[in-house]
């Protein structure tokens, strides 16, 4: 049996993986250079100067509790009509990361059709919410960790095909250089795939190009909740974690190192330098779920 060690855990392969699922190869760190708008392979002086270029990002990192859905999603609005007031006064200087964990909720898209639910929308299993993002229906819950940047795509590239085509590759990333997984995009559609499996789904909102909603990256949830519904509209695929995938039944430790590694990539993609912050410091009224 294959495995892979990371950041001092070990992680088997389950006999079933194939080598077009998982390539052992090193991984080469590349940044994006808001100059060129091009992928490039840095040097340890050009990092060391585009570190202290990057443009700073608050971020409320709450990975190991789950915030009701409703809650984080006021949390969002709350701070991009603060930042519509910050760019019409010129003083916008950082972005926002907000990560977490949903309780059980299914959502839907601004234009998401109830033909696919599997259940009378008046009898839903979990509670259901319609929103302004993008997409189709989709399922959150505990063992995803979900990531909603608030970012002014003035300062990074006004253009929402590079934005969702970078949230995809933040996951790639974190995928290959902490699993050896290599994933990959679906040609016409959003999200991230290993194989026939979809193990993040991203759907966005860009208000005046303030973005918001964001990425769920299957981790260590319950997939059965999926089969309650038509994920992201597509019939014939099926959705993946990556604790199935690694065969693994270490959810504590595989959560916690897939946030690092979610983290680390997010800001190396957005050329980003985190400044965490708490509840408190960022004026967003609490109540946990």
């Amino acid at each position: 049996m294959m495995s892979i060690i990371n950041l001092g855990i070990v992680f088997p392969f389950p006999p079933h993986m194939c080598q077009e699922k998982v390539q052992h190869r090193p991984f080469h760190c590349v940044g994006f250079s808001k100059d060129a708008q091009i992928y490039h392979g840095e040097t340890k002086e050009a990092a060391r100067i585009s570190h202290h270029a990057r443009r700073r990002c608050e971020c409320l990192d709450l990975h190991k509790q789950r915030i009701a859905y409703m809650e984080a999603w006021s949390w969002q609005k709350l701070l991009v009509r603060r930042r519509h007031i910050l760019i019409e006064r010129d003083e916008d200087h950082s972005d926002t990361l907000i990560v977490l964990q949903h309780p059980p909720v299914y959502t839907l898209g601004t234009s998401s059709s109830e033909k696919y639910l599997n259940f009378d929308i008046q009898n839903s299993p979990y509670d259901i919410h319609r929103t302004e993002r993008g997409g189709e229906v989709t399922y959150h819950g505990p063992g995803q960790l979900v990531m909603y940047p608030i970012l002014n795509l003035r300062y990074h590239k006004m253009d929402l095909h590079w934005y969702l085509r970078s949230l995809e590759e933040v996951i790639i990333r974190v995928l290959l250089s902490t699993f050896s997984i290599k994933a990959s995009r679906l040609e016409g559609f959003t999200g991230v795939w290993v194989g026939n499996h979809k193990v993040a789904a991203i759907g966005i909102r860009v208000s005046r190009w303030l973005t918001y909603h964001g990425l769920a990256l299957n981790v260590t949830p319950d997939l059965t909740p999926f089969q309650h519904i038509v994920p992201c509209g597509l019939r014939d695929r099926e959705v993946g974690s990556l604790k199935e995938l690694l065969g693994t039944t270490e959810d504590a430790t595989l959560m916690d190192v897939a946030h690092k590694s979610l983290i680390k990539e997010f800001s190396e993609v957005f050329q980003l330098s985190l400044d965490y912050k708490s509840i408190s410091e960022l004026d967003l009224p609490e109540g946990r779920s």
